[in-house]
């Protein structure tokens, strides 16, 4: 079982992801903005952070920045995005994503 905070302003979406993580057994929390993200990942200290890039309130690559700093390397972060040109992935992966 792993612990996983799952990061969509897209509701439906990220609590669908939540639902279906939770049936396979996985520790699950939603956050809807990219604030809300950062606190979560220091307060719940998920293993992976499921991330989209277009958040409110903060990016979902500021955020991730914001994450790596706090939590270092010891949380995956995945970015979960329709964002997906060249340029898109080379910024996700510079802002400490570990996959996009």
């Amino acid at each position: 079982m792993a612990r996983i905070l799952v990061v969509d302003d897209n509701r439906a979406a990220a609590d669908s992801l939540c639902m279906l993580l939770k049936a396979r057994g996985h520790e699950v929390r939603v956050a809807y903005d990219g604030l809300e993200a950062v606190g979560a990942a220091v307060t719940f200290r998920p293993d992976v952070v499921l991330l989209d890039i277009g958040l409110p309130k903060l990016s979902g690559n500021e955020a991730a920045r914001r994450i790596r700093e706090a939590r270092g390397d010891e949380v995956l972060l995945v970015a979960v995005t329709g964002w997906g040109q060249e340029e898109d992935r080379r910024r996700a992966l510079e802002s400490g994503f570990d996959h996009h």
